[in-house]
């Protein structure tokens, strides 16, 4: 019964994929499609990997790849879209981050010391164009707010935008009302997790019962809600009209144990300690502003529950508090600013269950219009673009570089999009509640 954790980390995982500074990187024989190759290894011990193509045409694109529990290799970048960029005549650029996990604190500074290491062995690029997935959609919106940044703008894909804190607080949200109103006796771990594994299929045991009947169904509806699942996850199955109820719910329970009960063993590590909490949180005030709280209370309604009620043991139950030092350890790897210095491009389904759309929703509505827009796509799952969704979204950033304002480049499937609002914003230096 670990399948569900498991299928978190290959989605997360397929959402991707010497020393810097003067270090040696080995030049490889020119490949079948003429791309030259060099790699080398950073300071920190990172590895990294760059595919110049014979006919450059200046610029330079550098992958981060999504969240993984081991090591991956360096691919410059996804292999569908790799050689039609090569065609193009972009250079590709990545190094495996020296890392694995939630690694962003080596990541970062790992694609930074590497397009400098690319800048020093194989020539300045005429711009740098930062892309990653998930995971690192997140590490490319920290390369575009840096200071200082060696990049001239970024694409996020089905990105982690709302950074690690909000994220994590918000799926807390929906595993804390699902644990409190319909498995308290499961043995779920909400934080301090031992066994990321084992906690996932105590999740999908409870869940699998909850879905069984009217008021589980009603109170899955809620937990989803608080976590910001979309009603629509799963890109074999059309999306649920706004009046289908019980299509909605079962989009939400077929994502919930991925996207509610997101892994936590080695972030804790990371962090030193517990980083999530939910002390002051009002789970009635969440509900309505949520926009769904009309739903949540028809589903209530049929199932003869009394919403109020479940709110009102929302509200009693022990709540769960934070190490301040972990806390500031996730600000740092990473909680954005929302204030890119760079050109920042953000795309996402609309039904993606892994990451919720609302995280994009919040950075776009608090970053400046100028530099942050956001690409919604009318599609369900977790990084479930096409290869030409990407390249368009590529050529609309290269050209926002150039222009130095928004073109009109069309991406297919691309629509304008009601997301709910992020109810557990975080900001560094802002709000976070």
């Amino acid at each position: 019964m670990r399948a569900d954790l498991r299928r978190w980390v290959l989605a997360a995982a397929l959402c991707g994929g010497l020393v810097a500074s003067g270090s040696a990187g080995a030049a490889l024989p020119l490949t079948s499609n003429e791309a030259r190759i060099i790699e080398g290894t950073l300071a920190g011990g990172a590895r990294w990997r760059s595919e110049v193509p014979v006919n450059w045409n200046g610029t330079l694109l550098l992958w981060s790849h999504g969240y993984s529990p081991r090591i991956l290799p360096p691919d410059v970048a996804p292999a569908p879209l790799r050689d039609k960029l090569l065609a193009r005549g972009y250079a590709l650029l990545a190094s495996d981050f020296g890392a694995a996990g939630w690694s962003i604190e080596q990541a970062v500074p790992s694609q930074r010391q590497v397009v400098i290491a690319f800048t020093e062995q194989i020539g300045k690029p005429s711009r740098t164009l930062a892309w990653g997935t998930s995971m690192g959609g997140l590490i490319t919106t920290a390369l575009a707010e840096q200071d200082d940044p060696v990049i001239d703008a970024g694409l996020a894909l089905c990105p982690s935008i709302g950074g690690s804190i909000g994220m994590m607080n918000m799926a807390l949200d929906g595993a804390f009302a699902f644990q409190t109103l319909l498995a308290p006796q499961a043995g779920l771990e909400l934080v301090r997790v031992s066994d990321d594994f084992a906690n996932s299929a105590r999740a999908r045991a409870a869940l699998d019962v909850a879905m069984q009947t009217a008021p589980g169904r009603a109170r899955v509806a809620l937990a989803g809600i608080l976590a910001g699942l979309p009603g629509w996850t799963r890109p074999d199955h059309p999306q649920p009209h706004p009046n289908d109820l019980d299509g909605q719910v079962a989009e939400m329970a077929a994502s919930f144990v991925m996207g509610v009960f997101l892994p936590r063993v080695d972030q804790e590590r990371r962090a030193g300690g517990v980083f999530s909490w939910n002390d002051k949180v009002d789970y009635r005030r969440q509900l309505d502003r949520s926009g769904r709280g009309a739903m949540v209370r028809a589903l209530y309604q049929r199932a003869g529950l009394d919403i109020e009620a479940d709110l009102d043991r929302l509200a009693s139950a022990p709540r769960i508090t934070a190490d301040p030092k972990a806390v500031q350890y996730m600000m740092r790897h990473y909680t954005p600013t929302a204030k890119p210095r760079v050109p920042l491009i953000s795309l996402q389904a609309v039904g993606d269950g892994l990451t919720s759309p609302s995280l994009q929703r919040f950075y776009v509505e608090q970053a400046p219009a100028a530099l942050a827009q956001a690409i919604w796509l009318d599609a369900a799952g977790h990084c479930t673009f096409t290869d030409d969704q990407a390249m368009a979204a590529l050529d609309r950033l290269a050209a926002r570089v150039v222009a130095g304002r928004w073109p009109d480049i069309p991406v297919q499937g691309a629509i304008q999009a009601d997301i709910p609002p992020m109810l557990r914003p975080c900001l560094q230096g802002g709000r976070c509640e």
